[in-house]
């Protein structure tokens, strides 16, 4: 089974003077292929939860191998490489064609929205992302 994946156009805006694309702006990329990994679960606002629940970013771990250019149209992955009670790590990369140009480790914690403490991903989230972890697994 192939990772999630979404298409992304380089425009000028994500670019330096030299038509590089800015460091920063693979963790936008990033953060688009996570949201619309859980948007294909249901989830309309995927950082936004009931209950009062957040889904915030805790940590980002980037290796840069090669830099995208203005025009460039890249594929973007999201993959679940681990389940917690409290957050989800995800696998990503950011391909042009078949060269990897950046991964990167992202771990996604669930937090409560006042306190801003650990909080468990409500259950029918879990199951669903659970699920979609061990196929993944199993057919890898």
């Amino acid at each position: 089974m192939q990772p999630f994946s979404i298409p992304i156009r380089v425009y000028i805006e994500d670019t330096d003077a030299g038509g590089i694309v800015y460091y920063v702006n693979y963790l936008k990329y990033m953060e688009r292929s996570r949201t619309e990994f859980l948007r294909s679960f249901g989830y309309d606002k995927p950082a936004i939860l009931d209950g009062g629940l957040l889904l915030v970013v805790h940590s980002a771990h980037i290796n840069y191998r090669r830099p995208a250019r203005l025009d460039n149209l890249l594929g973007v992955t999201a993959q679940i490489s681990k389940l917690a009670r409290t957050y989800i790590e995800f696998q990503q990369q950011v391909l042009h064609g078949e060269e990897l140009l950046c991964e990167g480790l992202i771990r996604i914690a669930c937090v409560d929205s006042e306190s801003m403490k650990p909080s468990a991903i409500p259950a029918s989230m879990h199951q669903q992302l659970d699920q979609s972890f061990r196929l993944h697994t199993i057919e890898s």
